[in-house]
């Protein structure tokens, strides 16, 4: 780490106010230059704490750059996490204020919901499916906070995987009644398809990227508690969104999801 706890404690304060103002900002290194990685989840961990410190309650966590192209090209070999606070849900069929985010952009990802706790720097894919009571389709609405949609990975984690607002829906099942590498799923806005691709496009296997998540938390001196709600990484490429436009996903075996921006 280079970076001490007061200017810790600023960035976060900059990244929050930038989030709660839906107001774009430079990327964190653009002045601290030396960040790393450990100071990124320095600053993620100190906008959770400001934010459990106002009353908001965490349900879980969030895998991000789970394509193998995509960890080779930010240079690492586990994915990025991100906390998920209950006060980002929206229901399906809903709607999502345009004007609350700087630029959001949607993704179909399959979200876990766990029965048992996980900890550890070594578990396992089959680990996680019998720590796993139920799977269920989702859209995550990422929006980093920074100009232009452009960072890097210290300040993309201190910006929390530009974590946004989520949607879930559709038919939760089982993680043995089917087979999650083969899943396939299609992204549709206002009727048109925008995305398509097969589950697999997540490490192999979205059960993979919450054990690296696990393993990511492990380092970070956390743990994933029973009862968390995991959204484990975009199977279709980010699309933007704009005010009036309707947003479906269509699983396979898991039925649909869908949201409306306002």
């Amino acid at each position: 780490m280079t970076l001490k706890d007061p200017e810790i404690e600023a960035l976060a304060e900059r990244v929050d106010a930038a989030q709660s103002g839906a107001r774009a900002i430079p990327k964190l290194t653009d002045d601290f230059p030396a960040m790393t990685l450990a100071d990124g989840y320095a600053v993620q961990l100190a906008l959770r704490r400001r934010l459990l410190a106002r009353g908001q309650r965490q349900v879980g966590w969030k895998a991000g750059l789970t394509s193998l192209a995509k960890m080779r090209q930010m240079g690492v070999d586990v994915p990025s996490i991100g906390f998920l606070m209950a006060g980002m849900a929206r229901p399906d069929g809903g709607t999502v204020v345009h004007a609350e985010m700087v630029h959001p952009r949607v993704e179909c990802e399959v979200a876990f919901v766990t029965r048992a706790p996980l900890r550890g720097a070594a578990v396992s894919r089959e680990e996680v499916l019998a720590a796993t009571d139920f799977v269920l389709p989702a859209i995550e609405i990422i929006d980093s906070r920074y100009a232009g949609f452009k960072f890097d990975l210290p300040s993309v984690v201190a910006d929390n995987g530009s974590s946004a607002r989520y949607v879930t829906g559709g038919r939760p099942r089982r993680p043995r009644e089917l087979d999650l590498s083969t899943l396939g799923v299609l992204m549709e806005k206002n009727g048109e398809p925008v995305g398509m691709a097969a589950s697999a496009a997540v490490l192999g296997h979205p059960a993979e990227a919450v054990a690296l998540l696990v393993k990511v938390l492990d380092e970070l001196g956390e743990h994933l508690p029973a009862g968390s709600f995991v959204m484990s990484g975009g199977i279709t490429e980010a699309v933007a969104v704009q005010p009036g436009d309707h947003v479906m996903a269509r699983f396979q075996a898991l039925g649909a999801v869908s949201l409306r921006f306002v």
